[in-house]
Formats: C-alpha cells, structure tokens, sequence
C-alpha cells in the first residue's frame, strides 16, 4: 500500500512539474511573440465610376402630382408612410404610363386650399416625352380610397393589364375594360371578385369622432400579382402593416423633447396578418391565407392556451425562386420584427403551399436582430449570383441577403463584405430596386430616402426630413461591389433631398436606357431622364404568355441571354420596392459588344411544370421586342 501511494506521489510531482514547463514556455512563447502592429483606418479609396447624368424632366414630361397625406396636428402613423408609384402599359400601345397613388382628408376634414387632386391619377405616355393626364378618362378619377401603393397584371388573362390598388381602410381590384369611346377604362370589381370591400373605413363624418374610432382599420401596403400555383392565373399576395386605429394610436403618448407629440414607432403597435387570394380562372378570387400558410402567429407565453398574436408588421415583398426550382418563393420585409422567407413547397395532396421559414434559412435577421424593413427587391447582382436588397431604417444598413446554399435554400447577409454597410447606414430608406442604370449588363442600386418626423433635425441635429437618393454603381468585383455614385459624376438633379417613398424605374422615352422615378411623402413627383451616351448596347423584351397554360402578363417568367461569351439571367417581377411596381419589359444591359446580335434567348415560363422553355436566336441588338409564348417568331417593336 505504501508503495503505492509513493507511486501517486511522484506521479502528481511530475503533472505539476511538467504544468510548470509548459507554463514557462507559453509565457516565453508570449515574449517572442511581437505585439501586433494595428494600422490606423483608412478611408477606402473611391472607384471610379462611368459618368451618367440624370436629368429632372418633371415639368417637361407634363406631370403635375402633388401627394397629400391628410396630416392635420394629430400626428397618425399612415400619414408618414405612403406613397407608391406602379408602371404599366395600360393601352397596349407600347410605352409605359404612370400610375401615383394620392392620400385623401381624414374623416371630418377638408381638402387643402386651392388643392384637391384624385386618390388616382393615372399619366398616360404620349411617345414623344410627354404624358397627359387621363384619370378622369379612365374612371380611376371616381376611385375614393387613402391610396398607399399598387401593382399591375392580368388577372383575367384578357391581354390588358389590370390594377390593384392598397389602402388604409381597404384596397381596390380595377379591371381593365372597353370604354364607350374604344378607349380603355377601369372599373372597381373588387366585390364581384370576391375581396374585401370595406377595411374597417370609418363611416362617421365628424373629425371628434374620428378620432375616438376604436375598431381597427386596415393598413394595406405592398402587393405583388403572382402564380404561386402555376395554373397560368395571378394570384394576389397583400401586405398588411400594423393593427392600427385613430383611438389605439393617439391614447399611445409619444413625445419629442423641443416639439411634442411625435408620430408613433411600429413597435408601439400590435402586428397585422398578410394575405394571399388565389385566382379562379379570373372568375373569383379566393383567401386562402391560413390554408396556403401566410398567416404568421407567435404566442405570448410558453404555455399551450397562451395568446396567439399576429407577427407581420409587413412593407415589402417580392417574388424570388432561391432553390430554382420554379416554384416562386415571397421575401417579405417586415418593420421592427423578423422578416418572413415564405417557401413554396407541396402538400400532402400535391397542391401548392407556403411555408414560412425566415429564420431557418437566415433571411429573418441582420447582425441577430430585427430591422425597421421597408423596400425590397431581388436580382441577379453577379452572373449566376441572386440575393436580395432589404431598405431599412436610419443608422441601419441595407441588408444584402445572397444565396449561399440553393439546395436548401440559404442567406447570407454579405452587406459588409462587399461594401454596402458604410454608404447605407445613415440614411431612413424607403424605396429600392435592381436596374442597370448604365447598361454593363451589372445590376446597380438605387434607394429612395427620407425621415417620417418632420421636425427630426430638432432631436437628432445631423438627420434632416429630407433626404438625397442613392445611387450605387455595380463595380463587377465581388470583393468590392458597391460604390456609391457622387453627384458630379450623375448629376445634381438626380440627388436634390427629398421626403422619398416610393420608386421606380421606366424607359418613358423609348431610348434603351432606364429612368427613375420618385415619390415623396407629402411632396411632388420627380422624373428623371438618364442621358447616358456610354455607347452600351442593350436588348429589350416584352413578354407576353398564352393565357392558358401561362399568366399573360408573364411574371415570373425567367430569362436567359447569351451574348459574346456572357450569361445574363433576368425575371419579369411584380410589385416590388416600397408600395410600388416598376415597369414589366425587361433591359438587358450588353456593355460593349461587338456582336450585332445576341446569341440566343432562352425563357422559361412561368406556367404548368411540363411547359418546355422557349428560345430564340440572333436578335439584334438596341431593338425592342415582344416575344409570345408558343410562336417562333419574335416581334420587333422599335
């Protein structure tokens, strides 16, 4: 026994000793170490980017639109969120018309002096650099709504495209018919189709009243048409914000040291449920909201009778396919709470469902915490790369969610990484989208900014209620993606501050090249005309589906085009931005091609799951064409 305790002895003797060498030499490692030298933070060098002016042509192009939001004193959250701007062809003739989405007085409240413009206006495009203003014409003149976004498409598959419009107090389905004098009109079908016709709209005339008004009204925002079955009709996804009512919002106190009350944050307010309709042959529309998975619940506690309460708090939405396996997926940007990734998976009886699974794929979060979310778009950034671009709040950065994985499907927010963080942070944005300003065949950035407090620079002395817009140049240098664009080299017209919201893009004038244009709470539109003369060539497709086994419209249709050794991969896309919808033809930015032609076409439509792609070959280059599903040849339209 002696002999083995003498044995544990020395044993514990030698662990000691051999910690006590290790020690010595760790620390002596530590000595020789040098101390790291950290160099001081350099501002990163500016990249040098093409010079494309941007032009202000508002009043040149005759359009008068001057938003109202209804504000009074009392300070109610809608008044700081709207407006949208929805692009569309309503007349088939070829170029792109312009929908601006109006507010309206409050209940009990009057119009402003010498100020009384339609919920609606509708600016139809002349071809020659003019619109002319046909709300009156069209009927949407009559339309009474607090107008907060819109989007367009064919729902009925009759080959004219229709509207639907989103309000606070409920939202609108134009279809787009024959009027008396062969021209086009809408009529607000939205009972016969089977949607809601009243929001909650308060029928009381007296502003007391109003303001006492406790039910909860509906505040509709983004909306997007799309065939998440694939039958070849458009169904109807809706965005709801808050749960919201003049009562809930003015007995919630918010005050601003040096100017009082101030208007409300999203967090002070319980969320709201999104909506989808499915379409019936055009015939009907159908919630199916709960059944198809859109409906987002968490409860209040760990219990199983706890509460149930609604999570969306939702502004944006676009259709995206991460898996490319053909079935469109929703990202959902959602304010102040998770965003939604809604997968498009099979059930048990093979029909068509979402799954909502943002925080299982990484799209629900950024830097692990919610962000006030606002616009939204997806595109392919660099050849065979897709992501999506999420506008928040001020001090907080675009979120940049790249594919990282399509099989599952996977998001990373690769913001930092290549240099979207620095440019974006500071600015409250509202509007996004893709587009290919200078046409390299690069999808660039553009965000539309501007506060909701209109006295913020009395709080926060650097922020102001006015913001210049942001342009990002697509450097093509994964490392280095983004650059901002200076005003001396876009022009100064383009960056004047403004309240923005809503944005998007058109070529109004027919030259190949894409225009912008923006929308301000409260403010005037502005048109702007891209003067680039870079000597880029470009293809420009308008799709149009069969109408049986294809939506007419073709969105969702993805296009491949080939062209001197490159792969461009562009889609037909909706409602996407904030409450907004750019036009639906697709630019496809060439760069310097020395080819006259493209090499082929390639579509894949949007249709039944055994519909062949389509192609086409050598199309010349700078030329518009319209390609219809199922016919060989395609159609030059200038």
């Amino acid at each position: 026994m002696i002999y083995k305790y003498k044995i544990f002895w020395i044993f514990v003797v030698l662990v000691l000793a051999t910690g006590g060498v290790t020690l010595w030499w760790w620390q002596q490692r530590q000595r020789d170490v040098p101390v790291p030298k950290i160099e001081a933070v350099r501002e990163r060098p500016a990249i040098p980017v093409p010079t494309v002016r941007f032009r202000d042509v508002t009043a040149e192009a005759h359009l008068q639109f001057q938003h109202y939001n209804g504000a009074f004193g009392l300070k109610l959250l809608p008044e700081t969120m709207g407006p949208g701007v929805c692009i569309l062809d309503y007349d088939n003739d070829g170029w792109q018309d312009i929908l601006l989405i109006n507010g309206c007085p409050w209940p009990g409240q009057d119009w402003p002096n010498n100020y009384h413009q339609p919920c609606l206006k509708l600016y139809r495009n002349e071809g020659n650099g003019h619109f002319t203003d046909v709300s009156a014409a069209t009927g949407l003149q009559q339309i009474h709504i607090y107008g907060m976004g819109a989007c367009a498409g064919d729902y009925d598959n009759d080959g004219y495209i229709d509207l639907f419009v989103t309000g606070v107090g409920g939202c609108r389905l134009l279809h787009n018919v024959s009027g008396a004098d062969g021209g086009r009109r809408f009529e607000d079908v939205t009972a016969g189709m089977g949607l809601p016709t009243s929001g909650g709209w308060p029928a009381v005339l007296s502003a007391a009243g109003f303001d006492k008004h406790t039910e909860p009204i509906e505040f509709a925002t983004s909306a997007t048409f799309v065939d998440y079955d694939r039958d070849g009709w458009l169904d109807l996804f809706v965005c709801r914000y808050v749960t919201w009512s003049p009562a809930i919002d003015l007995a919630i106190d918010s005050t601003l040291t040096g100017i009082g009350r101030a208007y409300l944050q999203p967090q002070q307010f319980e969320g709201s449920q999104c909506a989808l309709y499915r379409n019936h042959a055009g015939k009907r529309f159908e919630d199916v909201s709960e059944a198809a998975g859109v409906t987002v619940y968490e409860r209040e506690g760990t219990d199983a009778t706890a509460r149930r309460r609604p999570v969306a708090k939702a502004l944006g939405v676009v259709v995206c396919d991460p898996d490319e396996d053909g079935w469109p997926d929703l990202l959902v940007a959602n304010d102040t709470v998770r965003n939604f990734f809604f997968h498009n998976v099979p059930d048990e009886q093979g029909r068509r469902r979402y799954v909502e699974k943002g925080q299982e794929v990484g799209a629900a979060y950024a830097e692990a915490r919610a962000r006030g979310a606002m616009g939204i778009d997806w595109g392919e950034y660099l050849p065979g790369r897709r992501g999506a671009v999420i506008a928040n709040f001020a001090n907080e950065p675009i979120t940049f969610l790249t594919v990282a994985d399509r099989r599952r499907p996977r998001f990373i927010d690769s913001a930092l990484a290549v240099g979207l963080v620095g440019p974006s942070r500071f600015w409250l944005k509202f509007g996004i989208f893709f587009w290919d300003y200078d046409l390299d065949g690069r999808l660039d950035l553009l965000v539309c900014n501007g506060h909701l407090e209109p006295e913020i620079g009395k709080v926060q002395a650097q922020q102001t209620y006015a913001q210049p817009p942001l342009l990002l140049w697509n450097t093509g240098d994964a490392q280095r993606l983004w650059e901002p664009v200076p005003p001396g080299v876009a022009g100064e017209d383009l960056f004047q501050p403004l309240v923005g919201r809503g944005s998007a893009y058109l070529d109004y004038d027919g030259d190949g090249d894409l225009d912008a244009i923006l929308v301000a709470n409260n403010g005037p539109v502005r048109l702007l005309r891209n003067d680039q003369n870079l000597g880029h060539r470009w293809l420009r497709l308008i799709l149009e589906g069969d109408g049986k086994t294809c939506n007419r419209s073709a969105l969702g249709a993805v296009i491949t085009v080939e062209a001197g050794g490159q792969v461009y991969h562009r889609e037909v896309q909706g409602g996407r931005s904030y409450l907004s919808q750019c036009e639906l033809p697709v630019t496809i930015g060439l760069g310097r091609l020395d080819a006259d032609h493209v090499d082929r076409v390639t579509v894949r439509w949007p249709a039944f799951p055994d519909t062949p792609p389509q192609v086409w070959q050598h199309l010349k280059v700078n030329t518009v064409y319209r390609l219809r599903q199922g016919q060989a040849q395609a159609e030059i339209v200038r």
